[in-house]
């Protein structure tokens, strides 16, 4: 089996490709590799999976790393490479991590989403038509939801009301990918992740900020005055349901029989100010925080439902948040 991971670099990218390496299949990634965080970062990660190389290199050559991985790199938007990439590869399986990541970005940079997270999901998208994909696997958000007050979030709930430019893009690549199944046979499964956290992390979270900003001595921001539930979902947890799904294969839970959606999160939201806690026992450190009004385009609570998750691929989230933020933790400091 050959997999396609878009967004090899990322957090979750990395991580999936680590994975499925591991098995009997050969992953080929695919990163632009742009600065939207340091770059240095997303080359560390490259490195760990036996890919060395400078993020000045442009070269659309294949790269390998170790056990099954090859790498490309390359914008998803390249029209002409992506085309070319799937005649050339021959994918059984795609997974399309690469987008334009970060809520807040969303509304001071626009074009970059539009860009990423509709032309380059619409590229992914059609070649997985044109070159007939087996299952085409794909990252959405718990944004979708937006301020909806019905909880726990079941992607039943009607999504039609999204607060930020990322959210809306998601709600567009589900409606495209159903379209596209619809249309073409195109077996699509698309993911709602819920704010996934844990080693290699990426430095836009919170998680990540607070970290930092304690051993500083630096003030954190805490928004709402503190009050806000997010479920948290600590890496190894996504990663083991997406590996499931690769080996299961495509399993749909709607009426059109090629397409699915699935939240994957760990369903049990936590306090925000808990959370906090949670790291200052693990750094030893307690948190100079600043109580700050609401975001633009933050959401009040996020909650998965996953029963179907559960039901059809035996998802099992099992990591605490303790185990998981010691993890974190650990890496940032060693």
């Amino acid at each position: 089996m050959k997999v396609l991971v878009t967004g090899a670099a990322g957090f979750i990218g990395y991580h999936v490709v680590k994975k499925l390496s591991n098995s009997n299949i050969q992953v080929v990634g695919l990163d632009n590799l742009n600065d939207y965080y340091d770059v240095n970062l997303k080359l560390s990660r490259l490195k760990e999976l036996g890919i060395d190389i400078k993020s000045n290199f442009f070269e659309q050559k294949k790269i390998k790393g170790k056990n099954n991985v090859y790498f490309y790199k390359e914008d998803i938007c390249n029209t002409a490479f992506i085309e070319s990439l799937f005649k050339k590869e021959k994918f059984d399986i795609v997974i399309h991590l690469a987008a334009q990541a970060g809520v807040r970005y969303s509304i001071t940079n626009p074009d970059a989403y539009i860009d990423s997270n509709i032309y380059g999901f619409y590229n992914i998208l059609k070649n997985c038509k044109n070159h007939k994909i087996d299952h085409f696997i794909y990252a959405s958000s718990s944004s979708v939801y937006g301020n909806s007050r019905k909880t726990p979030f079941s992607t039943l709930d009607s999504v039609n009301e999204p607060i930020s430019l990322y959210a809306a893009t998601k709600k567009s690549n589900e409606l495209l990918a159903h379209t596209y199944s619809h249309l073409y046979n195109l077996k699509t499964t698309g993911l709602r992740f819920f704010t996934v956290y844990g080693p290699w992390g990426r430095p836009d979270m919170a998680y990540f900020k607070f970290v930092k900003a304690i051993l500083a001595d630096e003030n954190i921001p805490v928004y709402n005055k503190g009050k806000l539930k997010r479920d948290f979902t600590y890496i190894d947890d996504i990663v083991n349901g997406i590996d499931r799904i690769v080996t299961k294969g495509f399993i749909s839970n709607s009426e059109n029989k090629n397409y699915s959606i699935y939240n994957i999160g760990n369903g049990n939201p936590i306090e925000l100010m808990e959370f906090i806690t949670i790291i200052e026992k693990h750094l030893k450190k307690k948190a100079k925080i600043e109580m700050l009004p609401m975001q633009e385009g933050d959401v009040y609570k996020t909650w998965a439902e996953i029963s179907d998750l559960e039901k059809n691929y035996d998802y099992t989230p099992n990591t605490t948040l303790d185990f998981g933020i010691k993890k974190f933790v650990d890496w940032y400091l060693g």
